[in-house]
């Protein structure tokens, strides 16, 4: 049996952002419902700095496990920081059917994930400010202009913000805290730092946090927690490894204090409550997301091996 092999050039041109959004859309679903299921994913620490992830989801007639590593420093290294693959089984008799680039579906399915949360809990008016310019953080850039929203960058390396402004035609903020004081904000960074210290939050604002997603990271102090409506992509997962977990473990957040965007989603959880009020997306990133994307990857393929976004794909022969 051959299976179909899709490098980083085959996902992105296989789906485009405006496509992940809307598949990703029918994850949140479709877990909140029941109907997918995923178990919380797996932390390998490898000291120093990083760590390996194991992820495994059922639904819509198949199961995926992505095996994934996040090493922040790797960029100094002249390597990625997320690296790994992703492997797409028939649910129904355990065939595997095909290997996916883990980077390529991390990136398009958290540029999903923060747009799609901004979009259902956001207000105001203005670009989308994202912190940070790494492969996550132009998913999410390109994923707000797709939508239609202008997009104000930031990184911590101020050519690297320009370059990816350019190249994405966005624009570059004149410092962080223009960026951050955007109505809506996502921030995509390694973690290690606090973006949005006590009082920091305007009302009315959003933020969608996609970078806190381990054990040990934090991109907002727990006291601002406190001031704002808190939704995650699922609270078994962010409870333990979210940002919301320093507020848990502080006894300041609890289960009733949070609600899933799924649920929302669903109408089954009201969204925004007024043009007042601070919402904050705490994403871990979740395994049923990566199944969505790589499950409408095969599904073009199957329908079209063909086309151009395919060219070079490598069918390899399992034994």
């Amino acid at each position: 049996m051959a299976i179909p092999v899709f490098s980083a050039r085959h996902v992105y041109a296989a789906v485009d952002p405006a496509g992940a959004v809307e598949a990703v859309r029918e994850a949140f679903v479709a877990h909140a419902r029941g109907e997918w299921l995923m178990p919380s994913k797996v932390y390998v620490p490898a000291p120093p700095d990083g760590d390996f992830r194991a992820m495994p989801a059922r639904g819509g007639g198949y199961a995926v496990l992505k095996w994934v590593t996040s090493f922040p420093r790797n960029p100094e290294r002249g390597l990625p920081t997320v690296s790994g693959i992703v492997l797409l089984s028939d649910a129904a008799d355990g065939r595997l059917l095909a290997e996916l680039d883990a980077g390529a579906i991390t990136a398009l399915r958290t540029g999903a994930a923060a747009v799609l949360a901004a979009e259902t809990l956001g207000a105001g008016s203005g670009p989308a400010g994202v912190v940070g310019c790494g492969v996550n953080g132009r998913a999410v850039a390109r994923t707000f202009l797709a939508r239609g929203c202008d997009v104000l960058l930031w990184d911590a390396d101020a050519e690297r913000a320009a370059t990816v402004a350019a190249e994405l035609g966005a624009s570059a903020a004149g410092s962080r805290e223009e960026a951050l004081g955007a109505d809506v904000v996502a921030t995509v960074t390694p973690g290690r730092a606090i973006l949005f210290p006590p009082g920091s939050l305007r009302p009315g604002q959003h933020v969608s946090l996609m970078g806190a997603d381990g054990p040990g990271k934090a991109e907002i102090a727990v006291e601002e927690l406190a001031r704002a409506r808190v939704v995650v992509d699922e609270w078994e997962q962010a409870s333990h490894n979210g940002d919301i977990s320093r507020a848990v473990e502080a006894g300041t957040l609890g289960r009733a204090g949070v609600t899933e965007l799924g649920r929302i989603l669903l109408g089954e959880a009201a969204g925004r409550a007024d043009a007042e009020e601070i919402t904050v997306f705490d994403s871990t990133g979740l395994a049923v997301q990566d199944l969505a994307v790589a499950a409408l990857v095969f599904e073009r393929w199957r329908a079209e091996p063909g086309a151009d976004a395919f060219a070079g794909v490598v069918e390899i022969e399992l034994a």
